[in-house]
C-alpha cells in the first residue's frame, strides 16, 4: 500500500497536485475528520502530528519524495492502525471527509481528484480491523 501509484501520463499524481495543494488538502481534510463524530473519538485532540504524517505519507505515496519514510520509518499502514477500531463505517466517514476536502480544494484537477480518491479507496478498506457496528 505504500508503493507509488501506477499513473498515466503527465507525471506522478503529486507532481500534478503539487506541495502546496496537497498540504491544503490534508489540513481541510483534518479539519472535517475533527467535526466528525464517528471520526474524532479515534483521534487525537491536536491533530498537527497526525496531519504532518499524512501529509509526509501521501507525499509519497502520490510519487513524491519518501518524506514519511524518512521521519517516521515504512508505514506498515495496518499495523499502525490496529490499536484504533475503525469499522466499515468509520472508513466510509474517513474516505467521504477525503472527499468532501477534494473537492473542496483548489488547485486539484477533478480528474487528479478522482484519481486519488479511488486510490485512498482501496487504503480505507485495508484498515478496517473491527466489524460493523
Amino acid at each position: 500500500m505504500t508503493a507509488p501509484l501506477s499513473l498515466t501520463t503527465g507525471g506522478s499524481l503529486y507532481d500534478r497536485i503539487g506541495p502546496e495543494a496537497l498540504a491544503a488538502l490534508v489540513t481541510r481534510f483534518y479539519g472535517l475528520v475533527a467535526l466528525d463524530p464517528r471520526l474524532a473519538p479515534i483521534f487525537p485532540a491536536d491533530l498537527t502530528l497526525t496531519a504532518e504524517k499524512q501529509l509526509a505519507f501521501l507525499t509519497g505515496f502520490l510519487g513524491g519524495p519518501p518524506l514519511y519514510h524518512q521521519r517516521f520509518g515504512h508505514p506498515r499502514l495496518r499495523a499502525r492502525h490496529l490499536p484504533f477500531p475503525i469499522t466499515p463505517e468509520r472508513a466510509q466517514a474517513w474516505l467521504a471527509c477525503m472527499n468532501a476536502a477534494l473537492r473542496d480544494t483548489p488547485g486539484i484537477a477533478p480528474d487528479d481528484a478522482r484519481e486519488l480518491h479511488a486510490a485512498l479507496a482501496r487504503v480505507a478498506a485495508h484498515m478496517v480491523n473491527t466489524p460493523p457496528t
